[in-house]
């Protein structure tokens, strides 16, 4: 028992916020199952689909993890951002983040899932970067799009393993996608009825 809560506590790497007004910043990041923060290179290609949208946008970061999406859109000048980890550790290691970079988001230690219902008004940006291989990407999405989390015209990066089949959504419509050996990302955007 020693040795897993030694090991769950240690640093295991670093985030670091690529632009903005913490640009080049690092930001430390616990050891926590699943977890896999977004890499530099991925997180650029994102922001630059995203340049024109993330201005005073309110996002929510799902599966936050390391919390690298949800700092770098704070730090691009994102108004807002929700970020929901269902791990305490990493909770807790976000909450040491965002006081280093003297900014309060919203830290919310929950499922995913449950969090939706926590919220009543609709996000401009979601970003959905779920642990590979848990099957939690199609009960979340299905549940989102249920909810009152978003709203016509909202933005959704989806990252996912490679081999899973392609994500069909009558409610999302692709914008941008790329893919690597390992995973696949996708910008869409939604069309609610």
């Amino acid at each position: 028992m020693i040795a897993l809560s030694a090991t769950r506590n240690r640093v295991s790497g670093q985030v670091r916020i690529i632009s903005g007004l913490w640009r080049g910043r690092k930001l430390p990041v616990l050891h926590a199952d699943g977890l896999r923060p977004t890499s530099d290179r991925t997180k650029e290609t994102l922001f630059n689909w995203l340049m024109n949208d993330i201005r005073d946008a309110e996002c929510l970061d799902a599966f936050a993890g390391a919390g690298s999406l949800g700092f770098e859109a704070l730090s691009r000048g994102a108004n807002k951002v929700v970020f929901v980890e269902k791990d305490k550790l990493a909770a807790k290691n976000l909450q040491q983040n965002a006081t280093k970079l003297n900014v309060s988001p919203t830290i919310l230690c929950s499922d995913s899932i449950q969090a939706l219902s926590q919220h009543s008004t609709p996000f401009d940006i979601v970003f959905v970067d779920p642990p590979f291989n848990k099957g939690l990407l199609t009960p979340f999405l299905t549940a989102l799009l249920k909810s009152k989390a978003i709203k016509n015209g909202s933005l959704v990066y989806i990252e996912y393993e490679s081999g899973m089949s392609p994500l069909s959504y009558e409610e999302l419509s692709l914008i941008k996608e790329k893919r690597t050996p390992q995973f696949t990302y996708a910008l869409y955007r939604c069309s609610m009825r």
